[in-house]
């Protein structure tokens, strides 16, 4: 009696997205102490922004930048 093979299944076709950017951000405090965040999961710069800003509330100063 011969071994039978199991077919191979069709592989479903996977979406093939873009990996979403991750964004860093340096926040300067108004009492001038400092902190870094990194932001993963942002639509863009200025998502990223609103994200940092929900967070941490009032600053001094934000700079966010592509994290590469």
């Amino acid at each position: 009696m011969q071994a039978q093979r199991k077919t191979a299944k069709a592989n479903s076709p996977r979406l093939n997205r873009a990996p979403r950017p991750e964004y860093v951000a340096a926040v300067r405090y108004l009492d001038g102490h400092h902190e870094k965040f990194h932001i993963r999961n942002a639509e863009g710069l200025d998502d990223a922004r609103e994200m940092v800003i929900s967070e941490v509330g009032d600053v001094r100063s934000i700079m966010i930048a592509l994290r590469h």
